[in-house]
């Protein structure tokens, strides 16, 4: 019975160990989210005016037939930039982006299109190197802190690809932060572009722009700097979302940890009472056979 209580004390010792770890792990996951929530809301206006200035271009130049603007028509490859994080315990956060990827990848192929895959985060790369199957490049190291200078990258090696003919189609794959609570796995188009509404009002005169240089040249350096804010807003995106994800993921294991401790100090309270009790029959039973030795 001695040796049961060790083990049982013992794990619990072991599991007080790994809750303090995951409570820690969970308070550093909430004091980033802040500070990531924020990067997406000071990227959020650039990107807006960036959209609003290809917008009024694309309208000015309304016949003009832009390779970024104009879908391909024999289109037989897509490129599929996927975001995943560099490192785990974050819940279902990388299990969720590759389901929505797979999704992706069977609809591609559906269409005709084979899809070849640019991967940001050690994940992401561990799992398509352990199923053996091939990616065009990866980034790895920045997944909770991506910097503007490796969206560039990124988007220069896709963009690089795409004016070469290699890939027909761009596409990301990453989690959108909703709330603290909810992420979800999008997948998005971001070449040929698809140029977003721009409110405008309804009433009053509608603005005149003249252009310099010509509107072939402006579309020609605005593109590019589109594509690079569109993969820059998907890193900054997942990496909030994967700091939520860790932090609801970190609380879950406390709480496990926490009532499995209740569990175990129940077992070794009852283990205890048991060898007490154990302890005094035998006094008893020891006590009333020297009783009997001494009557007789």
């Amino acid at each position: 019975m001695g040796a049961k209580l060790r083990t049982i004390r013992r794990r619990i010792r072991s599991v007080q160990s790994t809750m303090k770890i995951t409570r820690a792990m969970e308070l550093i996951a909430a004091s980033r989210i802040l500070k990531a929530r924020q990067r997406v809301e000071e990227a959020r206006p650039f990107a807006e005016r960036l959209t609003a200035a290809i917008a009024d271009v694309s309208s000015a130049a309304s016949g003009l037939a832009h390779p970024m603007l104009v879908e391909r028509a024999d289109r037989r490859t897509a490129g599929v930039f996927l975001v995943t994080s560099d490192r785990g315990l974050a819940g279902g956060y990388n299990a969720n982006v590759l389901k929505r990827a797979e999704e992706l990848f069977a609809t591609l192929r559906a269409e005709g299109k084979e899809p070849k895959v640019f991967i940001s985060g050690r994940k992401g790369v561990s799992s398509f190197r352990f199923r053996g199957r091939p990616i065009e490049d990866s980034w790895t190291g920045s997944s909770e802190t991506p910097t503007y200078d490796l969206a560039k990258r990124i988007a220069d090696a896709l963009m690089e690809r795409y004016v070469a003919g290699e890939i027909d189609e761009i596409h990301g794959v990453y989690t959108d932060f909703v709330t603290p609570i909810r992420q979800t796995a999008v997948a998005k188009r971001f070449v040929p572009l698809v140029v977003e509404a721009v409110a405008r009002p309804v009433e009053g005169p509608t603005t005149q722009y003249e252009f310099e240089p010509e509107p072939e040249a402006l579309l020609d350096a605005l593109l590019p700097r589109y594509v690079e804010t569109r993969v820059f807003s998907a890193l900054l995106e997942a990496a909030a979302a994967e700091h939520a994800a860790r932090r609801r993921a970190m609380s879950a294991a406390t709480e496990n940890a926490e009532e499995l401790i209740k569990v175990l100090t129940r077992v070794a309270n009852q283990a205890r009472q048991t060898e007490i009790t154990t302890e005094i029959i035998e006094i008893v039973g020891g006590a009333e056979a020297l009783r009997t030795a001494a009557g007789e």
